[in-house]
């Protein structure tokens, strides 16, 4: 490669170009030496060419750039404003106006207030989130009970309560929530605003059971996919105020258990609505709406599609929430007990309605979890519910083991009875009679004692007899028996 000759004095040096490769590159000398290199400018292409109103060859990167049609949008009707699907952090458009709560003063006691859970709400509103206190809590304040535990509502995504509170951390594979943890073992259930399952997304339409409940909402979104409206309460403390997007103040003043919407579709949606319809008006002392009792009764065989593990639970609420007598008649006179537990309901039909042995076991029970401020385990709940006719399914049978595995295994099936709770009213069972009449043998030295003394101390001051000393009866004692002579055995001698 070689370089022209050097320019001749009056040249200038920048006139020199590069002949064989042809760039704008410059290089000059003078007879006095070489020349400084000068910055070359380069020109600026107009707007109109960078932007590429010529051909797409034109571009300096030789490029083909994709070419887009705009056109102008239909106007969006009402019923597609309605479906549009936000993330929690997506702002709201302002064709998809927020329906404005109805907003009640209420001067909640601070001393009711758990002091964490207003930590978790205030750190959520200064760092610019929407937080409200929501659901069991705010229905318990407002009625005049101590809430068991607080919930936080939040349109913060569950990483950005991760981020806020290092104390936290996130559960749900279905749905994603954070739990923000204290001391003493005390966790406050920080959950995103959720929607409803809208029609055609999640919702099977030949049977209206909802299979899946995972999508984020907004505040308004949250409280109308609740169950009942007692519970669809949200309480800002910031304003001490009740957001009532469900009708819900007018409910808690009625001291009535009504739904949000139609009660039936709300049963056929989730059937463990039933009971818990039935729970709250047990344990609040509420009336129950005459659309939701009728649909109540309407909808009973639906509790067949439920999950099995959460009939469970919910009737193990009912025996626990200090309110089991009248849960069980309310479940007895709506025929929601002849789908549940039809041994017990049978059972009940031939008792008078208010002398049963049942029923006042079932007072006494409600009584000690009063005054105790603790149920009683599984298996005593379990059997003293079933100790009438499990009994006599028992009675005269030689093997009551068997006969009373016989009783419980259409219920195991039917309600998800784990099996070792079913083991132990078994075997509860099998020694029941014996210990009741004062042969009382090893049983007092097994780990099932507990619970047979508890039994027995129940059944006994359901029946009216004495129970003064709170213990089980004393086991009768052994007769003495008389010393066994011993006599000498002399050897006899062969002569």
């Amino acid at each position: 490669m070689g370089w022209s000759s050097p320019p001749e004095s009056g040249q200038s040096a920048d006139a020199a170009q590069n002949r064989e490769n042809g760039d704008d590159e410059v290089r000059g000398t003078s007879s006095a030496g070489p020349l400084p290199r000068q910055r070359r400018r380069r020109r600026r292409r107009p707007r109109s060419e960078e932007v590429g109103d010529g051909d797409a060859n034109d571009h300096p990167t030789g490029l083909e750039l994709p070419q887009f049609v705009v056109s102008e949008l239909p106007a969006a009707s009402e019923a597609t404003v309605g479906t549009a699907r936000l993330s929690p952090t997506e702002p709201e458009s302002s064709s998809c106006a927020r329906p404005e709560p109805t907003r009640h003063a209420v001067e909640l006691d601070e001393l009711s207030l758990d002091d964490d859970a207003a930590k978790v709400v205030r750190r959520l509103t200064r760092h610019g989130y929407e937080a409200y206190l929501v659901g069991g809590c705010v229905r318990d304040l407002l009625v005049g009970r101590h809430p068991k535990d607080f919930d936080v509502a939040t349109n913060a995504p569950p990483d950005g309560v991760r981020r806020i509170f290092k104390n936290s951390r996130i559960i749900g594979r279905r749905f994603r929530l954070a739990h923000v943890l204290f001391g003493g073992g005390k966790v406050i259930e920080t959950a995103t605003f959720r929607r409803a399952p809208r029609q055609g997304d999640d919702v099977d339409g030949a049977d209206l059971l909802i299979r899946s409940d995972n999508e984020f909402g907004q505040a308004h979104e949250d409280a109308v996919r609740r169950d009942f409206t007692i519970n669809g309460l949200f309480y800002d403390l910031q304003r001490r105020e009740v957001l009532d997007w469900v009708q819900g103040m007018p409910d808690i003043s009625c001291r009535t258990v009504n739904t949000i919407g139609s009660p039936v579709v709300r049963f056929l949606e989730d059937p463990v609505r039933i009971l818990r319809a039935i729970k709250f008006a047990a344990r609040l002392d509420f009336g129950i709406h005459p659309d939701v009792y009728d649909a109540i009764v309407q909808c009973r065989s639906s509790l067949a599609m439920a999950a099995r593990p959460r009939l469970f639970e919910e009737v193990l609420r009912l025996l626990r929430e200090g309110a089991s007598h009248r849960a069980f008649w309310l479940m007895c006179e709506t025929g929601v007990m002849d789908e549940l537990l039809p041994e017990l309901s049978s059972f009940l039909a031939d008792e008078p309605d208010s002398g049963g042995l049942t029923w006042r076991v079932l007072s006494v029970v409600d009584q000690r979890v009063r005054d105790h401020r603790e149920a009683p385990s599984e298996v005593v709940l379990w059997f003293l519910l079933l100790a009438d006719p499990l009994l006599e399914a028992c009675s005269g049978a030689r093997d009551r083991m068997v006969a009373a595995g016989r009783f419980l295994d259409p219920i195991i099936d039917r309600l998800n009875l784990p099996r070792r709770v079913a083991d132990s009213m078994r075997r509860v069972a099998a020694v029941l009679p014996r210990v009741e009449s004062g042969r009382v043998g090893r049983v007092n030295r097994s780990a099932l004692w507990n619970d047979v003394r508890q039994i027995i101390q129940i059944r006994r001051i359901a029946q009216g007899l004495p129970d003064d000393s709170g213990e089980a009866p004393e086991p009768a004692p052994r007769p003495v028996r008389a010393p066994r002579k011993r006599t000498a055995v002399r050897p006899t001698i062969e002569t």
